[in-house]
C-alpha cells in the first residue's frame, strides 16, 4: 500500500487540487451570474416587484432548456463555442465556459426556490415603510433566505463535482482524467476506486460542512 501511494500519491494530490480549481473557479463565475438571474426570477414572475411576463417566460425557457442538457452533451455542443472564446477545449481553461453555462441556470432556479420561501408578510411590511426594491431585494430578501441559499448552493457544488469528474474524458484534468486515463484507459482499478473514495469524501465533507452553515444561519 505504500508503495501504491508513493507512485500515485503526488498524481492523485494534483488531480485533487485541479477538481478544487474547476470548482471553485466556476462556482464564483457562476454563482455571480446564477444569483442575479434568481433575483430577476422573482422580480419579474407573476406577482413580481417587477412584474413582465414577457421576460419572465422567456428567461424561464432558456433556464429549463439549458438545465435539461446532461452535461456531457453540453460540453460536446460547446466544443466550437469554447474554442472560439478561449481558444482551447482542453484543460482546465478549457472547461470552465462549459461547467459555468452548465451550473449559472442550476443556481438561478435553485436561488429563485429559496428566495420564494421568504414571507410575503416581511417583503410588504419594509414596502410599506417605502424602503426601494434594491435594498428590500439584497437587505431583506436574500438575509432571510440565506440558510436556503447555502442548502442550494451546497447542492450544486456537488453537481458541479460530479461535472468536472466528467469533463476528464475531455482531458480536463483533475480526479475525472485521472480515473479515465489511468483507472479505465490503463486497467489500474485501484486508482480508480481511490479516486472514488476521494471524490466521496468531498461530497460528504461539502454536505456537512453545508448543513452545519445551513443550522447556523437558521439560529441567527
Amino acid at each position: 500500500m505504500s508503495g501504491f501511494f508513493e507512485e500515485w500519491g503526488p498524481i492523485l494530490w494534483q488531480g485533487f487540487l485541479e477538481t478544487l480549481t474547476m470548482t471553485g473557479i466556476t462556482l464564483v463565475i457562476a454563482l455571480a451570474i446564477g444569483l442575479p438571474l434568481g433575483v430577476f426570477l422573482i422580480l419579474t414572475r407573476k406577482g413580481g416587484q417587477s412584474e413582465n411576463l414577457v421576460v419572465y417566460s422567456v428567461l424561464n425557457w432558456v433556464i429549463n432548456i439549458l438545465r435539461s442538457l446532461p452535461f456531457i452533451i453540453l460540453l460536446f455542443l460547446m466544443i466550437p463555442v469554447t474554442r472560439a472564446v478561449v481558444g482551447t477545449t482542453i484543460g482546465i481553461q478549457g472547461v470552465i465556459l462549459p461547467l459555468v453555462v452548465f451550473t449559472a441556470p442550476y443556481i438561478a432556479r435553485l436561488m429563485e426556490s429559496a428566495l420564494l420561501e421568504v414571507d410575503k408578510g416581511v417583503i410588504e411590511a419594509y414596502q410599506a415603510m417605502g424602503i426601494s426594491t434594491p435594498k428590500i431585494i439584497w437587505s431583506v430578501v436574500i438575509r432571510e433566505a440565506r440558510s436556503g441559499i447555502v442548502l442550494g448552493l451546497t447542492i450544486a457544488t456537488i453537481g458541479l463535482i460530479g461535472a468536472t469528474a466528467m469533463a476528464g474524458l475531455v482531458g480536463a484534468g483533475g480526479l475525472g482524467t485521472i480515473a479515465y486515463q489511468y483507472g479505465f484507459q490503463r486497467f489500474e482499478p485501484t486508482v480508480m476506486y481511490t479516486t472514488i473514495i476521494i471524490l466521496i469524501i468531498m461530497v460528504q465533507a461539502l454536505q456537512s460542512f453545508g448543513n452545519f452553515l445551513s443550522r447556523r444561519l437558521k439560529k441567527d
